[in-house]
């Protein structure tokens, strides 16, 4: 939700006032807020992100098989979010290319998490051992 403020309503003065009480810290910057022409609120749910060891195990080992298997990283990294989340396949003008359906940067912590098992489990099935991450349930899903 996206709310647009006009700054000489009494709305401006309402919201900054209970922002005030709720973060008594950021006090001047909210003053200085106050000063604009207009303000805009944007509310929305907080998701959670993949968390910095899983990237960091995710990407060392999907370096590593690639590099064992003959692909360059980026590569590697494609085949498995299509092998994840699935893919479509475009008509472009140098042939069909495939390209997964969702995204990495786009994705939660939990469904990081799927895409880091399904790493494990292609290179198994092609001979290369991924060790299991040092399981943390609040880091890894």
């Amino acid at each position: 939700m996206t709310y647009r403020f006009e700054a000489t309503s009494q709305a401006v003065n309402e919201v900054l006032a209970a922002f005030r009480e709720l973060f008594p810290d950021q006090s001047a910057e909210l003053s200085v807020l106050n000063e604009s022409e207009s303000l805009t609120l944007t509310l929305e749910k907080t998701r959670k992100k993949k968390t910095r060891p899983q990237e960091n195990y995710y990407r060392k080992w999907c370096r590593e098989f690639a590099k064992w298997s003959g692909l360059t990283e980026d590569e590697m990294h494609e085949e498995i979010l299509c092998i994840a989340f699935g893919s479509d396949h475009i008509e472009t003008r140098f042939g069909v290319k495939k390209r997964p359906i969702k995204r990495s940067g786009r994705i939660k912590r939990e469904e990081y998490s799927e895409l880091i098992e399904h790493l494990i489990i292609t290179a198994a099935n092609m001979g290369f051992a991924v060790p299991p991450p040092d399981y943390d349930e609040d880091e890894y899903g």
